[in-house]
């Protein structure tokens, strides 16, 4: 049953949840520096009297009823920001009120969807008889995929059933999520001098594998998230002109959908390109939530929308279903003067509550 949250009790958690916001706005987070905003939300939590844990810049707790014999749901996002860049005419660690927005580095991507999420999960905190034990996690370097964050503290954690990750969706559920392979690849020729007919040239050998990757080689299709997408996005060779060069490297960006696992990607190239192939990481896989899941159903009772998203989170370091879901907009993430409307916190912080409800 769909709870009635009181005007009093929504605006409550808002004010809560926007003051932590400005918080975390004034504290200084880059990608393995965030230690200081992980103070920040360990003194939220103090104050709340929830016992917390952390692990270098992670901070996690679960509910006051926690039952191990229960299955359990993980809340995450993360308090990491990318650095401001030069187009910005604000300062981005001062968090400033105007026009029913709250601008600050981190206040979309994503301040708004961690402190929603940390408000849901304070409401719910004392409750007895839940049918999912919550884990709240905010953790770091997710914009560099660091190995640091998530990552880290998820053997610490209790086995996860399945996690609502926090990123700006407008609150419609991102149901499926690409996964990231990076590949360097390098052409092997044979050196000689350019003006007579020696060597063998790497360059038009990269050509050849280029062209067969480009030649959509991966045909089954993901109705969420459409095909593979490869794209060749650094080439280097040579060293001047009248020399064939032997060697030849490029690097492709690979955006891997959930019709294929990473390794799969990586074997089929290898058997069908001249260049070697090495994967910087196997790690960010593509990630999916079925339909028909719970969390998914009440979201569509609540108006959402559900769709693909080409972009990768911490849902790509996670083994169960996980939908991405949070207030905001994915459009203003590392974007100058960034902000988010007061209105889209305390929306995501109701919509949360609600679609929680439902299967809680």
């Amino acid at each position: 049953m769909i709870s009635q949250l009181t005007a009093y009790s929504l605006e409550t958690q808002t004010e809560s949840a926007i003051d932590l916001l400005k918080r975390l706005i004034a504290t200084p987070s880059f990608s393995r520096e965030e230690d200081r905003t992980a103070l920040v939300i360990e003194d939220f939590f103090r104050e709340q009297n929830i016992p917390y844990r952390r692990t270098k810049n992670n901070v996690w707790t679960h509910n006051h009823h926690f039952d191990p014999a229960k299955p359990t749901l993980l809340l995450n996002s993360h308090h990491d920001t990318v650095k401001p860049n030069a187009s910005w005419t604000l300062d981005p660690f001062q968090p400033l009120e105007r026009d029913g927005k709250l601008y600050g580095l981190g206040s979309n991507d994503a301040g708004g969807s961690l402190v929603s999420l940390m408000a849901t999960f304070c409401h719910f905190y004392n409750k007895e008889d839940l049918a999912y034990n919550i884990v709240m996690a905010a953790t770091a370097e997710e914009e560099i995929s660091g190995r640091d964050g998530l990552e880290l503290i998820l053997p610490e954690l209790p086995p996860i059933d399945f996690a609502i990750v926090g990123e700006p969706t407008q609150m419609h559920l991102a149901v499926a999520e690409k996964g990231l392979l990076v590949l360097d690849c390098t052409a092997k020729g044979k050196s000689g001098h350019a003006a007579r007919d020696e060597g063998d040239n790497a360059i038009y050998y990269a050509i050849k594998d280029i062209a067969w990757l480009t030649s959509n080689p991966f045909p089954k299709i993901s109705p969420t998230l459409g095909p593979v997408k490869l794209s060749v996005t650094v080439i280097n060779a040579g060293s001047q002109h009248n020399v064939v060069p032997d060697t030849c490297t490029f690097t492709v960006d690979v955006r891997v959908t959930e019709q294929y696992t990473l390794e799969e990607i990586v074997e089929t190239i290898r058997q069908n390109i001249r260049s070697t192939v090495q994967p910087r990481s196997i790690r960010l896989k593509p990630s999916s939530i079925p339909l028909d899941h719970p969390i998914v159903r009440a979201g569509i009772l609540m108006n959402r929308e559900t769709y693909g998203s080409p972009t990768t989170s911490d849902q790509a370091l996670l083994d169960c279903p996980s939908l991405k879901c949070g207030p905001g907009h994915s459009e203003r993430s590392h974007t100058a003067d960034e902000f988010i409307y007061l209105r889209e916190v305390e929306q995501g912080i109701e919509l949360y509550i609600r679609m929680l409800e439902q299967i809680l």
